[in-house]
């Protein structure tokens, strides 16, 4: 959108060299903002402008606007908008667009005043607020803001089904996609299904049946087996317990990245197939393939399932050698490792030498492993860390297994102990759940 002021000089440069001048002045330093190297010369540019009385178009305006939503710095920004208002350009449609999107990334509060705001909105206006009210978790405002949309468009679609997704409401995500596609006949595209597909791995067969007949219209409509739709066929299909298909997808795949051999690297260990991804994990770097910390992660828990010490102190090793710092994901996995195979002064030293405290699972993973092994001495060196760290609402387990230590180590009045605070501080241990997964389909 261009300025009044810009259609009366375009209206007027008929045989007016300076008029057109103008035009070039005009063309010219939106230009400049738009190639400038750093949001801060983007700034520099138009600050120069104003001090040298250049008339402003919403070019400018704009271009200033998207280099300074990623500098995230909440004062500029309002400044920006006070300068946009004294301008009058604060009811120019993009304009506003793109000064919401700014505000978004550093005031969640200011955005939504902004958006009251607004004169007039367009789609993109109301796709911008979906998607942050998606992002934010709370997917009730997102989904109101999608009911009262004078207009909807298949971004509006896919930007509440990803926010359904993305959160965890896959039954509202999957009914919202097939209502998209049965009633208003949306053709969707690859953005549209890739949450879908990351939702399917979360529902069991059900998801795994709405997956297959995603690949399936992507087959039909002769899709190209792209980077992006392939990585979330193969983590689709990995998820959901099937492997093979998993790994004929990835073998169809001209192109591959990092993120697609992690899903198979990760699909593979948590299938059980720990030798296996470990072969996946030597091929992606004879390939030259940089890993990343999740790639890792998949690697250690492959260790861990197939019980391979000294290839998981060998991996663990790697991280660093790759750049890259141990999480606490990683440290998890080593106290696993050692645990189970009975290397409690290992898994000890691993915890002590985190640079992090532990967390509760790997309290849990440590004290089920002196369980396991029937080593209540080396459960008592850290009961009491534990006890400091536990939650009575959310690690009812944990209390279980430090009584259950405590009896196996004839300390009967330390686990009635345990017992009675858990009844005063109503401590809660999960049920146990278990399903039968069909692979006739």
């Amino acid at each position: 959108m261009i300025t009044n002021l810009y259609r009366l000089v375009r209206q007027a440069a008929v045989n007016n060299q300076s008029t057109w001048l103008l035009l070039r002045t005009f063309s010219s330093w939106s230009l400049a903002i738009k190639n400038a190297k750093s949001p801060q010369r983007a700034l520099t540019l138009y600050a120069r402008m104003q001090r040298q009385a250049i008339p402003f178009d919403s070019f400018a305006i704009l271009f200033t606007l998207k280099s300074c939503t990623h500098l995230g710095n909440l004062p500029l920004i309002c400044h920006l908008h006070a300068h946009l208002l004294k301008l009058g350009f604060h009811i120019h449609v993009y304009v506003a667009t793109s000064l919401l999107n700014a505000y978004i990334g550093t005031s969640f509060e200011y955005a939504c005043k902004l958006f009251d705001e607004i004169p007039v909105r367009n789609t993109v206006t109301w796709n911008t607020m979906i998607t942050c009210f998606s992002r934010s978790g709370n997917v009730e405002r997102a989904r109101k803001m999608f009911d009262d949309m004078p207009l909807r468009d298949l971004v509006s679609w896919s930007a509440m089904i990803a926010g359904y997704m993305n959160s965890g409401h896959w039954e509202e995500g999957v009914a919202l996609f097939r209502e998209m596609v049965i009633f208003e006949q949306l053709k969707p595209d690859q953005v549209t299904i890739g949450p879908v597909l990351a939702g399917c791995s979360e529902m069991g067969s059900i998801g795994l049946l709405l997956g297959k007949s995603v690949h399936g219209f992507a087959v039909k409509n002769n899709w190209e087996l792209n980077v992006e739709l392939g990585t979330c066929l193969v983590d689709m299909y990995a998820k959901c317990g099937f492997l093979n298909f998993a790994s004929l997808v990835f073998d169809m795949m001209k192109d591959r990245n990092m993120v697609t051999w992690t899903a198979l690297i990760c699909g593979a260990a948590k299938n059980g197939f720990g030798t296996e991804a470990l072969e996946i994990f030597k091929k992606m770097r004879q390939g030259d393939v940089l890993p990343n910390e999740f790639t890792f992660t998949g690697v250690l828990s492959a260790c861990v399932r197939a019980g391979l010490i000294d290839e998981g102190r060998g991996y663990f090793k790697m991280i660093k050698e790759c750049g890259l710092r141990p999480t606490i994901q990683h440290y998890g996995c080593m106290v696993d490792l050692f645990g189970k195979a009975g290397l409690l002064g290992e898994a000890y030293e691993v915890i002590n030498t985190m640079p992090q405290e532990p967390n509760v699972a790997i309290w849990g993973s440590f004290l089920s492993s002196c369980k396991l092994h029937k080593q209540f001495e080396m459960a008592e060196r850290v009961i009491e860390r534990v006890m400091n760290v536990v939650r009575p609402e959310n690690d009812g387990g944990v209390y279980t297994l430090i009584s259950d230590l405590y009896v196996l180590g004839d300390k009967w009045e330390d686990a009635e102990r345990v017992r009675q605070l858990m009844l005063h501080q109503n401590v809660r241990k999960s049920r146990g759940c278990s399903f039968i997964r069909n692979n006739t389909i």
